[in-house]
Parts: structure tokens; sequence; C-alpha cells
């Protein structure tokens, strides 16, 4: 299944990260976007042009050292169809440089619509007498709160595919709470969608003992993020809220079993803007970006080894 490739990956790079691809226009180096300008002018298309150019230029940077990216499909479609276009590019750079790429759409629906955004995200699409790749990524994360009849139609696509998809448990941001921490037959509601994910996985069963259905959680709320691991040994995290929104390596050491897999965790903003932390020049953006992979990777690793 498409998650034991993502396994292998962060085997081979001994890396178990994910860089977030949500550029904004003032995350970019000026030099980019009014190069983007120049040609395009003021425009979506020189926005999209922009953030195209900067994403590939972080990818040729990180590739081989982060196992994987998750562009975030909203910071694309702000800029309109160009946007969706420099999504679609993205994810076939990344691709093709040998990452893992979830993208990052947070889809959900039921009947024939789901089925469309499974086989635009994740699957392919029959043209006349051709089947044709819309976007090609590995995985999609995906809203569960439908229940089984959003979320049977992406494990078709996944059989069929090799992909995967990853499940909104229980979330970084600050009023997640507000029901994913709400009781139902005495357990939170993030309990029951984590057992949820658990009965979905056992259609997708991977190599490693993790199947083809990860979970969402966030490392903003570690004990929680430790209780779910213990609780849901086949499922895979993907754990965002690392560094700018307040999570540790300390708090993310919990998301890992006993042999150091089932997570990998993702960082955006303290990578994309690296550059601006070091104040160094503009034109080293993806060095930046790189250096501050590298201490992410050695920090989550330090914390790993010190929980033994």
């Amino acid at each position: 299944m498409a998650l034991d490739r993502l396994i292998d990956a962060i085997a081979k790079t001994g890396n178990p990260t994910v860089a977030g691809l949500d550029p904004k226009l003032d995350y970019i180096p000026d030099f980019i976007v009014q190069e983007a300008f120049r040609e395009y002018g003021e425009t979506l298309e020189g926005a999209a042009a922009a953030v195209l150019a900067y994403n590939r230029g972080l990818i040729d940077a990180l590739c081989g050292t982060v196992p994987a990216v998750k562009p975030q499909a909203a910071y694309y479609e702000r800029l309109g169809w160009p946007g969706v276009k420099a999504l679609a590019e993205t994810i076939a750079y990344a691709k093709g440089k040998g990452m893992f790429v979830i993208t990052d759409g947070k889809r959900n629906d039921i009947g024939a619509t789901m089925e469309a955004y499974a086989a635009a995200h994740l699957g392919r699409v029959k043209v006349g007498d051709t089947l044709c790749e819309p976007f090609g990524g590995d995985a999609l994360t995906v809203n569960g709160y439908l229940g089984s009849d959003g979320i049977q139609p992406l494990l078709t696509v996944c059989r069929e595919r090799d992909a995967g998809i990853f499940v909104l448990v229980k979330t970084s941001n600050p009023s997640s709470g507000e029901l994913q921490d709400r009781r139902i037959d005495g357990e939170p509601v993030y309990r029951h969608m984590g057992a949820m994910c658990e009965r979905w996985g056992e259609e997708l069963p991977g190599t490693y003992g993790y199947s083809g259905v990860g979970a969402v959680v966030g490392a903003t709320y570690p004990a929680q993020l430790a209780e779910l691991r213990a609780a849901l040994p086949h499922t895979f995290f993907l754990v965002p809220g690392y560094g700018a929104q307040g999570g540790g390596a300390a708090d993310v050491a919990g998301a890992f079993d006993e042999n150091g897999r089932g997570a990998v965790i993702n960082s955006s903003r303290a990578i994309l803007c690296a550059w601006k932390k070091e104040n160094g020049p503009p034109e080293d953006y993806a060095g930046a970006a790189l250096r501050e992979a590298i201490r992410m990777r050695d920090d989550i690793l330090a914390a790993l080894r010190k929980r033994g």
C-alpha cells in the first residue's frame, strides 16, 4: 500500500518528516516574485508562476533528505485556475524527484461527489477512451465526519491506485476540542473516529502493520497523541503542529511505536520561511529550508533516542 512506500522513504532518508508546501506570496523571496510579475504581470498567473518556481527550488533542495511534501490545496485554489495548475505541477515535480506527496485537501462528501474527489486527487478520469491522472497525489487528507459513505469511495480508489488517506482525528487547532473532545458512550469523539480508521484500514492492510488509512493527530495535544498511538496500532499518523504552531520534538515522540515507526511529522512555515529567520540572502532560501529541515530531523530523532 501507499503508506508502505512512505515508510520505506522515511527509512531510506532516516527522516520521519514531511515539508508542508503552503506558500503565501510574502513567504517567497522578492526576486522570484518580480521575475514572475515581469512575465505575467501582477495577475493570478504571475502569482502562481512565483509559487511554482519557489516550490521547485524547495523540492530541489529537500529531495533526498526529506522523504515527503504536503501541499495544502487552499493556498493554490486561492489563485484560481493558475493556482490549481501550479498545484498539479508541484505534485508532478515532487514525484519526479522521488518524493512522496500528501495532498492536504481535507475533502469529503458522499456518493458520486466523493467518487469525483477520489478520482481527482488519487485516481484517474476517463476522457473518451483515455484514462487521465488529474493530480496524482500519493495520499489525501480527508474529513471522516460524514461516516463510511464518504470514505468507501476513497478506499476503492486506494486499492486500485496504491494510494492512501489520512483522516482527521484529533486536529492541532485550539478549538478542536469543541467537538472532538465531546464524549459519546464514555469516550471522546476523537477516539471513536480513531476506531473507525482502524476498521476502515482493515480493507487496506500494509506490509509493516500499518494500513492505507492514516490519521491526522496534532502535535499540540501530546497526551492525546500518545493515547491514540497506543489505541490505534495499525493506523499511521500524520502529525501537524510542530514548529510554528507550538509543538516540539518531545511532544511528537509519543506518535511513534517502539520501532520508531508509525508517524510522519509536518512542518510548513518553519521550513518555508527559514530564510527570513536566518536573515540571510534571499537567493539562499532553499538552502535555509534544507538547514531547517535537517535541524528538525535531528531534533526529533534525538527525542526518540531519549525516549528509548
